[in-house]
């Protein structure tokens, strides 16, 4: 019996830890680009694993189309900066992401400029504010 438990055990570790290495993979993201988003923050959602923005963009035709990004978790954005108030529904925000490799609206989280214009995160170019991409 006390091997079957060990062994059960096992499993399970190694279960959770390949689960664990998938969800943090950077993969979905293509780090080697930069693409700046500018829209109307829908929703912050500050929860663990990780917090989120979802941003209103409007496209090229002016339809809004909803991005999602993906941030780091609250307890390390606090220790940038953040605060689960920083930001809410309605705030008109630029958001430097690594965008999806897939296309998709969505992206892994650089930067921000606020509404007031401070800015948190990675360094803000004015490369990456006046032509939208880097890295392509």
């Amino acid at each position: 019996m006390k091997k079957l438990t060990v062994i059960v055990a096992a499993v399970w570790v190694l279960l959770v830890a390949k689960s664990v290495l998938a969800h943090h993979s950077p993969v979905m993201f293509d780090r080697g680009k930069k693409q700046t988003i500018t829209g109307t923050v829908k929703e912050f959602s500050w929860v663990n694993p990780h917090a989120s923005i979802q941003l209103e963009v409007a496209n090229a035709q002016g339809q809004t189309e909803v991005w999602g990004v993906e941030m780091n978790s609250p307890n390390n954005l606090v220790k940038q900066g953040w605060k689960s108030t920083i930001i809410k529904g309605g705030d008109k925000v630029s958001i430097v992401i690594n965008p999806l490799r897939t296309g998709e609206h969505g992206g892994s989280f650089v930067s921000i400029k606020l509404p007031d214009g401070k800015v948190l995160g990675d360094k803000w170019t004015e490369d990456i504010e006046s032509k939208g991409v880097v890295g392509k």
